[in-house]
């Protein structure tokens, strides 16, 4: 029997894991741990279903409301950061690194310290500390798999190849819900309308971030960290279809494209059943009646964010935690009311500029401290430039 562990059950990535342990042959998977946000009824319900060893919520204020809802059960639980990186303390084969934000790096090292396979849904990790990741896995015999549609399109395109012949990774956009407005009435977009994606769904968090192609920007920089390619390998092309997720591009002139419909299990389920390919609850491609795929270069007076990525990786030490934290704040606040659409790479870009003038974020992370204090710089920066816009709207 196989054990995991899901960080980040609650959201979108964490549900749909659920969804495919919970379609497994009884006694396929022993579950350890499950970690939730706020909606401590879904997590008590999943912690229940599955029979896990221990659950776990972020905030310790909802731990009476999840005591509660699973006495009796033999569930183990508790709250807070400490409590959920004591949750990957406990050793498990598997583990889905979920959780948004920043808040998913202690515990994504924690598993690997234990050697587990940490499927990678949490973009942050990567984009923070993708070099620290990258030689804690290395240490320990771990192995990190990809989950975002992206990388592990990427991935699967270079099963069997010599990694020495790879000419390009190019990632693929849909553009997000506000792709065919006009350009100058993008600063006007309110939260509701960003959120009308037209082919995913997903989270409230990452599907803006999908309008503003923030999302893409953390991409490309995952894509550096993880393929250890160089920034001018990678590129972003728009595919309104969202049906070719990545391709990888070979010196002989051959170009990989990894194909499926727009749903996160593909990705979920490939990195659950590596190195094999188990059958898979998702829609089945009819390319007759697809028909035509397009594409289209991104226009970066529109997605910003893509330029701010360049700039990250061209700096690269402590940039990424300073550009993760900052786009953190500049989406609070933006989901608050506070600024506009199109402030949010503006409150980033400005944040940039301030740390590397104060402290130089260009200088090497040595260990996971020093990234967690630049993250916790950014956000108070980000936050005072977030409220001096707000105030001047």
């Amino acid at each position: 029997m196989r054990s995991l562990s899901i960080f980040g059950v609650t959201g979108s990535i964490g549900a749909q894991t659920v969804d495919l342990v919970r379609r497994a042959e009884p006694g396929t998977y022993r579950v350890v741990a499950v970690t939730g946000g706020r909606n401590i009824a879904a997590l008590a319900d999943v912690a229940r279903d599955l029979a896990a060893e221990v659950a776990v919520c972020a905030d310790p204020g909802d731990l009476p409301g999840l005591r509660e809802r699973l006495a009796g059960s033999g569930v183990a639980v508790a709250a807070g950061p400490e409590a959920i990186a004591e949750a990957a303390d406990r050793p498990a084969d598997w583990v889905m690194s979920a959780i948004v934000g920043a808040a998913g790096l202690v515990p994504g090292f924690r598993a690997l310290r234990h050697g587990a396979t940490l499927a990678l849904a949490n973009k942050e990790t990567l984009v923070t500390a993708g070099p620290l990741l990258m030689a804690e896995a290395a240490r320990h015999g771990a192995r990190i798999l990809p989950v975002d549609s992206e990388h592990s399109a990427i991935f699967q395109a270079l099963v069997g190849e010599d990694t020495a012949a790879v000419e390009r990774i190019i990632l693929t956009a849909s553009g997000g819900a506000l792709r065919d407005w006009p350009l100058e009435t993008l600063a006007a977009a309110t939260v509701k309308e960003a959120l009308a994606h037209p082919n995913w769904a997903m989270g409230q968090r990452i599907t803006i971030d999908s309008a503003s192609m923030f999302n893409k920007a953390l991409e490309v920089i995952e894509t550096r960290e993880f393929f250890g390619v160089t920034p001018d390998q990678v590129e972003v092309i728009i595919h309104p279809e969202s049906l070719i997720h990545s391709m990888v591009g070979y010196r002989d002139g051959a170009i990989m494209a990894h194909l499926g419909a727009p749903d996160m299990r593909h990705s979920i389920g490939y990195a659950l059943h590596w190195p094999d390919r188990a059958h898979l609850p998702v829609a089945r491609l009819d390319l007759a009646q697809i028909a035509t795929l397009t594409f289209r270069a991104p226009d970066l007076a529109r997605y910003p964010a893509l330029r701010l990525a360049r700039e990250v990786m061209a700096r690269r030490g402590l940039a990424g935690a300073s550009f993760n934290a900052a786009k953190e704040i500049a989406l609070d606040h933006f989901l608050a009311g506070g600024i506009g659409f199109m402030d949010m790479a503006g409150v980033v870009e400005e944040t940039l500029a301030a740390l590397d003038d104060e402290m130089g974020s260009s200088i090497l992370p040595q260990h996971l401290e020093d990234v967690l204090q630049m993250d916790h710089l950014a956000r108070v920066r980000a936050g005072e430039i977030a409220r001096r816009m707000a105030g001047g709207r």
